[in-house]
């Protein structure tokens, strides 16, 4: 077994924001995110003595254990996702960057607002490549599909955002 080299630390600083916003964009809800993605790195970290990085990279490890996670949370809970009755996305919890005054940009309060109108599964697919960032192969290895089916539902997934946006331009947002 091939052991990973690399810090838990390192592992965690470089890999946190792309976990925490993967399941923040899944369940649209800040205390539930921060939560979900501290278990993570628990479960990760207890399990890092038996991580091989020779079967997949961290962060694709990282998020097959957010995504249980997230996965467990939404169908062992009552939690329902509900989209916005309207534009204003001020009332959506807000990821931690917002001490950084992410929602200050239109364009952020925007794709927020499209994150929440579509289901469960379009907004996990995007969540995987935009969110964790995962490369096709490994979202096709995650989803045990393949690269084309991946690449196809990225594109039905999109479109349906940009059906959200009928009659706005990106600088009705922006």
């Amino acid at each position: 077994m091939a052991k990973s080299s690399i810090p838990f630390e390192e592992v965690y600083n470089e890999n946190f924001s792309y976990v925490y916003n993967y399941i923040y964009m899944r369940i649209m809800h800040r205390e539930t995110a921060e939560d979900l993605c501290s278990q993570t790195f628990l479960n990760a970290f207890s399990h890092y003595g038996s991580y091989d990085e020779s079967k997949a990279g961290v962060r694709t490890w990282l998020c097959t254990i957010a995504r249980n996670l997230t996965t467990n949370y939404l169908t062992s809970s009552s939690v329902r996702l509900a989209a916005p009755l309207d534009d204003d996305t001020d009332h959506l919890s807000l990821s931690y960057t917002d001490d950084y005054e992410v929602f200050n940009e239109p364009a952020n309060k925007e794709v927020a607002r499209l994150l929440s109108l579509l289901d469960d599964d379009s907004r996990e697919l995007l969540s995987l490549r935009y969110g964790l960032e995962l490369s096709i192969s490994d979202i096709a290895s995650t989803y045990g599909i393949t690269e084309n089916a991946v690449r196809k539902r990225i594109k039905k997934a999109l479109t349906k955002c940009l059906s959200y946006t009928e009659g706005r331009d990106l600088s009705d947002f922006i």
